[in-house]
């Protein structure tokens, strides 16, 4: 669930920053693509600590 909200809410978040700057709509999706991608893998690992954490 952490890494779906990650995915999502870095897509938004690098959508925004490459439209703030006046980015073509190459620009905004390669942006939301990279934020999306890190955004994962920070949640992927999140997931991974919580669940080792837990046990």
């Amino acid at each position: 669930m952490i890494v779906i909200i990650g995915a999502i809410l870095g897509a938004v978040i690098g959508g925004v920053i490459a439209k703030r700057r006046k980015g073509r709509l190459a620009d905004i999706l390669q942006y939301a693509f990279v934020y999306a991608l890190i955004f994962t893998l920070i949640g992927l690992f999140a997931t991974l600590i919580i669940h080792r954490t837990s046990v």
